[in-house]
């Protein structure tokens, strides 16, 4: 369906924007079928989902810097590590 391939779950989250991108551009302009505008507003919201998703990810890994006793960042500690 577009360059960047169809597996969403694969793609990072520039690519699933640049997609969600072309999603919307061809629903907004209005010259796709019915049939292909549901199609497309499915991978739209698989897309919104995959990029919400990363997000996410992304802001938790951030909450995750690890303080020194002066407060200023000394590190990462991964996400699922644990408290």
């Amino acid at each position: 369906m577009d360059e960047a391939g169809n597996n969403i779950a694969e793609m990072s989250y520039e690519q699933a924007l640049k997609a969600l991108e072309d999603v919307v551009r061809k629903l907004e302009s209005g010259e796709v079928a019915l049939d292909e505008s549901i199609t497309l507003y499915e991978r739209g919201e698989k897309l919104r989902a995959h990029c919400q998703a990363r997000l996410d990810a992304a802001q938790a890994r951030i909450e995750k810097i690890v303080a020194g006793p002066d407060g200023s960042p000394t590190g990462t500690r991964p996400f699922d590590e644990g408290a």
